[in-house]
């Protein structure tokens, strides 16, 4: 961990204003029992978002034997009545926070402000649809307590997870964008694009992202390598009945073409010599493999020559019947041959850039929590 929490509320972020910002549960008595904060991001979700909250508070009211609880709900620019929807069921209702965006600006936004406003000694982000049921909560923080990790990922493609009524395509892409970005960030997880997770309270508040989009997600789970976080995850259910059920037909967020690009994009943070290297290695391979042929073509025309004397003359007249004959295995050997050796050369210089600014990440970072504890002492 980073940081301690503070028992104030954090500045808003950026253009965010916050309501029902009392904080009455920090103070309460039974401190002994860990502050849980859930994070709803929710954007023209003014339809959903009553009975979500509903959900959610009920099933948080469940575990108060065990933790004390908190909503913070982030309004991200909504142009529907999700803004009035949830300052009407924050009234009167202690647990439930409200921050608003002034306009849209992309769920990674709108977590950053959810983790600036939390509270929590541990956080929860859930969809707004509950798409992944509250008792996922539940079980989360089981394992985030068990283990001591700093995230604990719900992913529907582990060991025992489950995903219900979700369209084929979308089911199909997620699963290989999460195998590609997996494969490039050496771990073990089997999802990393999912959003549904309990954080180290204190860590991500402390910890320093920029993604303004769905790529947040990708981004924690890299920085928290960085850091030498221990990153856990739990077999989840990912079911779209419930939208189904409620006639909603839920048209996905995560739009095809953005989503696909997002991973790539993510999948280059992770390892970006790997775009390098890859095709740089590929065309040297066909670089390789013409030049086999320059040499068999330039043998074959060579053999002929026995009347010229001197070598040179032989070999150089060998190779303009050879080019003559067979001009594109020579343009495709020598551009093969160039482009491989830049594509390489770049890989090997992001590679190097990769290390740079994991030692600066790791620096800075230490160098604030030393800041902020000594503030604090």
């Amino acid at each position: 961990m980073l940081v301690t929490t503070s028992s104030a509320p954090p500045a808003p972020n950026g253009d965010a204003r916050t309501t029902a910002g009392r904080d009455p549960i920090a103070h309460r008595p039974d401190s002994d029992r860990p502050l849980v904060s859930i994070v709803i991001p929710a954007f023209n979700e003014g339809a959903m978002l009553p009975s979500t909250l509903a959900r959610v508070c009920r099933y948080m009211g469940s575990l108060e034997a065990q933790y004390r609880w908190e909503v913070v709900v982030v309004n991200d620019g909504s142009t529907d009545h999700t803004a009035l929807v949830a300052e009407e069921f924050s009234k009167g209702r202690q647990e439930i926070r409200v921050a608003h965006h002034q306009r849209n600006r992309g769920l990674g936004h709108a977590l950053r402000t959810g983790f600036e406003c939390s509270l929590g000694r541990y956080v929860v982000v859930l969809d707004c649809d509950l798409s992944y049921a509250p008792d996922h909560v539940g079980r989360l923080l089981d394992r985030i307590q068990q283990t001591k990790a700093t995230i604990v990922v719900a992913s529907p493609y582990a060991t025992g997870g489950q995903v219900s009524d979700v369209p084929w395509l979308r089911r199909t892409m997620s699963r290989w964008a999460n195998r590609f970005l997996a494969g490039f960030a050496r771990c073990n997880l089997s999802t990393l694009t999912g959003m549904v997770r309990v954080y180290d309270g204190p860590f991500i508040r402390a910890v320093s992202l920029r993604a303004r989009g769905q790529e947040i997600s990708p981004e924690i789970i890299y920085k928290g390598m960085l850091l030498r976080a221990q990153i856990e995850e739990i077999p989840a259910h990912l079911d779209w009945r419930l939208q189904h059920e409620a006639g909603k037909g839920r048209n996905s967020s995560m739009k095809m073409l953005p989503h696909v690009l997002s991973t790539i994009v993510s999948g280059f943070i992770f390892r970006p010599f790997m775009f390098f290297l890859l095709p740089g290695l590929l065309l040297a391979l066909l670089a390789a493999y013409a030049d086999v042929w320059m040499l068999i073509h330039f043998y074959d025309a060579y053999q002929p020559l026995a009347q010229h004397d001197w070598i040179l003359t032989r070999a150089s007249l060998a190779v303009a019947q050879a080019y003559q004959a067979y001009p594109h295995t020579f343009i495709i050997g020598g551009l093969s041959s160039m482009l491989s050796i830049q594509l390489i050369s770049l890989g090997l210089l992001s590679m190097q850039s990769k290390r740079y600014f994991e030692e600066m990440f790791h620096l800075v970072s230490s160098m604030y929590r030393h800041t902020r504890d000594h503030e604090r002492a």
